[in-house]
């Protein structure tokens, strides 16, 4: 591939092997970007209601990638990409639904911004919804490229066809460390991706000088495995020879290069920052590497006459102008429908299979998710399962993915650089592609490099694609503490992952509970994040024997969103109105049992099992029987996921209660110290909980 390396900027007196018909039809959708573009600025006070940006100065390599890609193929677009959605087939009506923000624009119903894709659509390549954080989309992307690598490699995929996946990125964004996970992963797996980079020199106000120590093609070079390409951005036969054999490249070879096209910059960064703010002589400069006017010059000089060209200007201005009225007289969002699609409906609805089959042995936690996760694999050869330190040596730190390699195979089951972004957001990828894929997150501490690609790739992709990229992503996280961890093995998370919408999370305690919940779990078309305990995983810890329970069957299954009452209070004490109900999770639940102890018939417990969706019909069900309520958690209480369940049961349930609603979880401090002695003054325990009940029950 050295030949590709060498790829710099050619003259384009020689003319190359393109039909006049590809030259023709890129000459008018040239054109069409450009006529758009323009009225989108005449129109300003219309068409700027909403933050867009146009492909003018990118049209030549934009073109050149969109009008090669296959029906197969899959594409990640970033949003000044609007000349590759004309490549493949868009309409400018289409695109002009989006800018606009109607109720038929094919990407998003009028959720999300101009330029911004998620297309699903036959004899069209397959485009997931992906965020506007710039260089987000280079792990989504590379996740495809793997999904497609894995599917390949178990037949599963029709292997004539080939995909190859296109992730577009801006020069500003091969800065962000998240390009660098997924540069490194696609390289050490050997993708099918091309990386096509659209350098124009600017960020938004700041330079390439300011941003960067060399471009992307230098930066890629690092990369060892990487193959690389320069091309003139701006003109369209460079581009479309380069992008060519890069696509070539990578459906023979299914290996990752990266294309680097210099292009100018002749739009707005954005219709809200416009270029004359800042731009001055530079425009002037860039006007100068106009694509349009070169491949006019191009075509002319190989026999194209100006009345051939003006004709397609007038067609694609006739075009435009009937798209735009089309477009502004279209209807708007019915408003009625503005909370659909937040998650995709689950199959799993009713609790199936054998809780404790007769003769049943018990088993721990951490085997229980072992044992369904094997089950899972056996079953569906479209599952994987990779993370830090979960291959074959090790089988995880906590020995949960033991004997899982030897058994599927270092391609099914494998380790990962130490890349939580790429772990997390791979998973998007994979599921656009058709793999299932389970991950894990070595600790809750560990998950904060991950949170940009669950926040914005995985949890909003439902919701802005109006129900055509729901994510299918089981992420494990063992949390909590469970005795001198300290401060970085320790912590609980639950709260923040509350905060984003779009997942769910599951939160077992004990071995039958992870098991029919991880199960549901890989089958809900949603993103997913199990938070397992580590202080139940071998029921080690004091006082927490009851998390080993009998083995259900391989059919048992919990629908997420049913809370479960693990102690009942006796009637008398409820009639009598001297019993409360806890409401609890994870290792609350053995704190909550042992304090029992001492309120003989006093206490019902109901363990949450899923934070979200969270079961409240079952909690409001339980304030109401026992008339107090009492709401425990690890984690520190202020501004917390109990607080605000406690808030909500005393807004709600206020008229029913005979007391305030009681609240207990860790001190409000930052980390859970090192010391065991210290960390018992921090975190709760069963005394601490008899205490709290006791001043609940005296009310």
């Amino acid at each position: 591939m050295a030949e590709m390396e060498q790829v710099k900027e050619r003259k384009t007196t020689k003319k190359r092997g393109i039909d006049r018909a590809v030259l023709l039809k890129a000459y008018a959708l040239m054109c069409t970007a450009r006529r758009m573009a323009e009225t989108y600025d005449e129109n300003r006070e219309i068409c700027s209601k909403y933050v867009h940006s146009t492909s003018r100065g990118h049209e030549a390599i934009q073109l050149a990638a969109g009008l090669q890609l296959k029906a197969w193929d899959y594409a990640s677009l970033y949003y000044r990409d609007e000349s590759i959605l004309l490549a493949i087939g868009m309409q400018p009506y289409e695109l002009m639904l989006q800018l606009m923000a109607k109720r038929d624009d094919p990407f998003s119903g009028g959720r999300s911004y101009y330029g911004h894709p998620s297309l699903k659509r036959e004899g069209f390549p397959i485009i997931p919804h992906q965020s506007s954080a710039t260089g987000m989309q280079a792990i989504p992307a590379t996740g495809m490229a793997q999904g497609i690598a894995y599917l390949e490699s178990q037949n599963l995929l029709n292997t004539k066809q080939k995909p190859v996946v296109l992730c577009s990125l801006g020069d500003g964004s091969v800065t962000e460390g998240e390009v660098a996970e997924a540069f490194q992963m696609a390289v050490l797996k050997q993708m099918p991706i091309i990386y096509l980079v659209q350098d124009n020199g600017w960020g938004i106000s700041a330079t390439g000088d300011e941003m960067r120590a060399m471009d992307a093609y230098e930066y890629a070079a690092g990369f060892k495995g990487m193959q690389r390409m320069r091309v003139d951005g701006s003109e369209f036969s460079d581009s479309y020879e380069g992008m060519k054999k890069a696509i070539a490249y990578v459906r023979k070879n299914r290996a990752p290069i990266l294309v680097h096209a210099t292009c100018p910059l002749l739009g707005h960064h954005t219709s809200g920052v416009r270029r004359e703010w800042y731009r001055g002589e530079d425009l002037e400069a860039h006007q100068k590497d106009d694509p349009i006017a070169k491949l006019e010059h191009y075509l002319k000089k190989h026999g194209e006459t100006e009345k051939t060209l003006s004709d397609i200007r007038k067609e694609a201005a006739e075009k435009v102008k009937h798209d735009y009225e089309q477009a502004l007289a279209s209807a708007d969002p019915d408003t009625t429908e503005f909370d659909s699609h937040e998650f995709a409906p689950t199959p799993i609805t009713e609790e199936t299979g054998l809780r404790a089959p007769k003769g049943a042995e018990k088993i721990i936690m951490v085997d229980a998710a072992l044992h369904a996760v094997d089950e899972i694999l056996r079953k569906h050869p479209e599952a994987l399962f990779y993370g830090q330190d979960v291959g074959r040596r090790l089988g995880g730190v906590f020995r949960e993915a033991a004997t899982l390699a030897e058994k599927y195979g270092d391609h099914r089951v494998f380790n990962t650089p130490i890349q939580e972004a790429y772990i997390v957001g791979s998973t998007a990828g994979m599921s656009a592609v058709g793999a299932k894929p389970i991950v894990e997150i070595q600790f809750a501490d560990y998950i904060w490099p991950g949170i940009n690609q669950l926040v914005e790739e995985l949890s909003k992709s439902c919701y802005l694609s109006k129900g055509k990229f729901p994510i299918q992503s089981l992420i494990r996280v063992p949390i909590g503490a469970y005795g001198g961890g300290g401060p970085y093995h320790s912590g609980s998370v639950e709260s923040t992952l509350l905060t984003i919408r779009g997942i769910k999370v599951v939160y077992p305690s004990n071995a039958a509970d992870m098991k029919g919940l991880l199960k549901a779990s890989f089958y809900d078309p949603n993103p997913v994040v199990l938070l397992e305990h580590k202080g139940l995983y071998w029921s080690k810890v004091p006082g927490t024997l009851d998390a080993k329970t009998p083995e259900p069957d391989e059919d048992y299954m919990i629908p997420l969103g049913k809370a479960r009452v693990v102690l009942e209070a006796s009637q008398d004490k409820i009639e009598s109105g001297e019993s409360a109900v806890i409401i609890t999770y994870g290792m609350g639940v053995y704190w909550a049992k042992e304090a029992s102890k001492s309120f003989a018939g006093q206490v019902e417990i109901l363990d949450l099992r899923t934070l979200n969706p969270l079961d409240w019909k079952g909690v409001k069900e339980s304030v109401l029987r026992h008339n107090r309520a009492f709401v425990l958690t690890e984690e520190p209480l202020m501004n917390s996921f109990a607080e605000s369940l406690a808030g909500r049961i005393q807004r709600e349930c206020f008229r029913y209660l005979d007391a305030p609603v009681w609240t207990l979880g860790a001190a409000n401090l930052p980390a859970v110290p090192l010391n065991v002695d210290l960390e018992k003054m921090m975190l709760p325990n069963a005394e601490k909980v008899a205490q709290a009940l006791n001043e609940l029950l005296r009310y």
